[in-house]
């Protein structure tokens, strides 16, 4: 990538975003990591060949319905705000496809169709969120590797979890989750599967049908029924932490 076409205003005390950042429309990466930014302006939106944009660590509440102009982003980084919702235009950035980090704001709800277009995103982290539900389009995400949970209320996980068919890493620590859906059955590239601090008192029996499964961490849930399929997963390989 040229110099000119990277921008680093990380940890500079920034309050706003600089007017003349805006006129850089050949920018492909915009880095403003850690300042005390409350709000992005409409004309984020002229910068259409971005394809990094890095926000975190700010004191952002909303993003303006421009930010779905953003089509060639591929990582977006937005954790560490104070962000309540998100644009309905954010179901747009369909090509984000290295990491899209939401974690640490204040996300209640995520329009149901949120994901539907985001079928090359590899890595996701919606934790640290009070949002309780995930959305059906979570399921679209085809390409996902490696998605975090942790900490956003969850008390089920919906069914269309089972089509995530290239995940490898899954971590759900801290909710109020029971069962896990059959439907994960499919998940034949797990291989990390974190379920710390939840209210399992038992594990599935397929859990050791899943071939690729090397590490489960079950620490501090109130198991009470350590059936053979823990046996079954250590005698294979997989690290089994209780």
């Amino acid at each position: 990538m040229l110099k000119d076409q990277e921008l680093d205003l990380s940890r500079s005390g920034l309050k706003a975003l600089p007017a003349d950042v805006f006129a850089r429309a050949e920018l492909r990466s915009l880095n403003a990591y850690q300042n005390e930014i409350s709000s992005v302006p409409a004309d984020i939106g002229r910068l259409t060949s971005l394809e990094t944009l890095i926000l975190a660590n700010n004191r952002l509440t909303a993003l303006p319905e421009e930010f779905g102009s953003l089509i060639h982003l591929r990582t977006l980084d937005l954790g560490h705000n104070q962000l309540v919702e998100l644009p309905e235009s954010f179901g747009n950035l369909e090509n984000l496809s290295d990491y899209l980090y939401l974690h640490d704001n204040r996300l209640q709800s995520l329009r149901e169709s949120l994901f539907e277009r985001f079928t090359k995103l590899r890595y996701l982290n919606v934790s640290d969120n009070p949002l309780r539900r995930l959305p059906e389009s979570l399921g679209a995400l085809a390409g996902l590797e490696e998605l975090r949970m942790e900490n956003i209320g969850l008390e089920k996980l919906p069914a269309c979890m089972g089509r995530l068919a290239r995940l490898d890493e899954l971590a759900l620590r801290n909710n109020g989750l029971k069962e896990l859906p059959d439907s994960m059955q499919t998940l034949r590239e797990l291989t990390r599967l974190d379920l710390r601090g939840n209210r399992f008192t038992s594990i599935p029996d397929w859990l050791p049908t899943l071939p690729k499964l090397r590490k489960l961490d079950l620490r501090w849930n109130p198991l009470s029924d350590l059936s053979g399929a823990l046996g079954e997963l250590r005698s294979r390989g997989c690290r089994v932490l209780l």
